[in-house]
């Protein structure tokens, strides 16, 4: 179906456009998907990684006998997640089994390993990987070793209910505390189908495993792959942090589809133009998203000889399930760019996205691939996700606090934030729950966090004040440092981090972090960088 020629519904009360998906046929649970493809290409190799090869017949068996390890209707399985073929088996496993599947960093510190498993209400944690310890779980919750479970022939009977929650990922809020989003099978049959279709991906696809797993981008990478019966690549050289080693390992693996970090492309197209350098010839598609695209890369990429690419740039939230808006801003299918728009659009929506935009510019989605909400949290999730009376698109949607404009052909293009959410490494951060965890440190009676973008990249810069005079002002700061290092995932300590004597307040008394910064700006940039962001 051509975006452009949807059905165009307008609310009433604002005169806004509403974009709204044309009624279509359920999608199949993607575990049937899965299931069908395992059948037809049973010996073509699902997954290709540093230890071998994995079918697509034994990937299918091997998900079966953890199904049957965990039994049905398992609840919340926490999977220690690496990149490793045994991750993907938990992920199929525990979808198989009807259950919930939540993926932990076994890299983030144990306390905030310990908050996610509480948060998550899980049940039950699979090891996958060879010296993975899990972390010491509260009574109640079962430890299963699945790195070597044999292989079951027959595979269990599929769960009900696309409303059954598939699985469950955390974000950034503003308690400091884990925020649990959870995400119906429905909604990720929806986009999963929708995702195979925009990447027009086929069985002799081979595709990078890139993203951490722990984020729903891996979803992007994982699933549209092994429901089309295409290859996914885990290999180590994707994260060396050599482009050198990086193009060889795409060379070597003959990658074909490559979704990264739009931090991660500008990096590499610098590298490309600095070093007259070129992606293999395997390469047909590069998918970017997590943030803004500089116009400067993209016109070095332009440059550079990817006419015969797809560079396919992406929009999304975890709320929303992975992408929701993409457009093609080079390549074969790439869309004219507007002369009259500068800057660079998200997209369009997909086929099963159903868009409206605000009186205030913000862009509101809903369609089927909305989430529950977040578990545990009904206030919070009433804040977020609201019903709207919109004719044939009423229904619940999300808020995204994004602002929005349309060009003319409907290709939306961001226009910022109406909060103080910002982008590190891709990752949505909530400057307030950062300032939560610094306030939880001994000795730092206030805080205020905020995101400053530096040569493209967003770090976060922390002020703190002490409650007590401190002759000491670094000592105090790399204390503060270490005690957050060991409570919470590196995204959330902040690149610098600056010790204080107060904040600026506004009139009503609430912290003014755009003004604590222009004042310490001198301090700023004679401080010392404490952290790798």
């Amino acid at each position: 179906m051509n975006l452009l020629e949807d059905v165009m519904l307008v609310h009433r009360n604002s005169g806004r456009a509403t974009r709204a998906h044309q009624p279509t046929p359920a999608v199949p649970d993607l575990i049937e998907t899965f299931r069908r493809v395992a059948a037809r290409y049973p010996d073509r190799v699902a997954i290709t990684a540093q230890g071998g090869e994995l079918s697509y017949g034994e990937l299918s068996r091997r998900s079966n006998a953890v199904a049957e390890l965990l039994g049905p209707y398992p609840g919340v399985v926490c999977v220690l997640a690496t990149h490793a073929p045994a991750t993907i088996v938990g992920l199929l496993g525990t979808l198989l089994a009807g259950g919930t599947y939540c993926p932990l960093d076994p890299g983030f510190p144990v306390a905030r390993q310990l908050e996610m498993l509480a948060a998550a209400r899980a049940g039950t944690v699979l090891v996958t990987a060879d010296g993975q310890l899990a972390p010491p779980v509260p009574p109640g919750v079962e430890v299963l070793d699945i790195r070597h479970e044999p292989v079951a022939a027959e595979p269990p009977r599929l769960p009900d209910g696309p409303e059954e929650p598939a699985y469950l990922l955390f974000t950034s809020g503003s308690t400091g505390m884990p925020k649990p989003v959870t995400t119906p099978r429905a909604a990720i049959n929806a986009t999963t189908a929708s995702l195979r279709n925009l990447f027009d991906l086929s069985p002799e696809d081979r595709v990078l495993q890139f993203a951490s797993l722990n984020w729903d981008t891996a979803f992007e990478e994982i699933l549209p792959a092994l429901t089309t019966g295409a290859t996914l690549v885990f290999d180590p050289d994707a994260h060396s942090g050599s482009f050198h080693r990086f193009l060889r390992m795409l060379e070597r693996q003959r990658v074909s589809v490559a979704d990264l970090p739009t931090a991660y492309w500008h990096e590499l197209v610098l590298h490309l133009s600095e070093d007259e350098a070129t992606l293999p010839p395997s390469v047909r598609t590069v998918i970017i998203g997590g943030e803004a695209v500089n116009p400067a890369r993209l016109a070095d990429w332009k440059a550079l000889r990817t006419g015969h690419l797809r560079l396919v740039n992406t929009y999304g939230c975890t709320e929303t399930t992975l992408i929701t808006h993409a457009i093609d801003l080079h390549g074969p299918l790439a869309v004219a760019a507007d002369p009259a728009e500068p800057a660079i659009p998200i997209g369009y929506r997909l086929p099963h996205v159903v868009e409206h935009v605000t009186d205030e510019g913000e862009l509101l989605i809903g369609g089927p691939a909305i989430a529950t909400g977040y578990r545990g949290m009904a206030d919070a999730t009433l804040v977020k996700f609201v019903r709207l009376d919109l004719g044939p698109a009423s229904g619940r949607f999300f808020r995204t606090g994004d602002r929005v404009r349309a060009r003319d052909d409907g290709a939306l293009v961001h226009a910022g934030r109406l909060d103080d959410e910002v982008k590190v490494r891709g990752i949505r951060v909530n400057p307030t729950e950062v300032e939560a965890h610094l306030t939880r440190c001994p000795g730092v009676a206030a805080a205020a966090v905020l995101g400053v973008t530096t040569l493209g990249r967003t770090t976060l810069v922390a002020y703190i004040v002490p409650r007590t005079e401190t002759a000491d002002s670094a000592a105090f700061v790399e204390r503060v440092r270490a005690d957050l290092v060991d409570r919470v995932p590196g995204h959330l300590v902040p690149g610098r981090i600056i010790a204080v004597p107060e904040l600026v307040h506004t009139a009503s008394g609430k912290v003014d972090r755009r003004s604590s910064h222009s004042r310490y700006t001198t301090a700023l940039a004679s401080t010392t960088d404490l952290g790798g962001h």
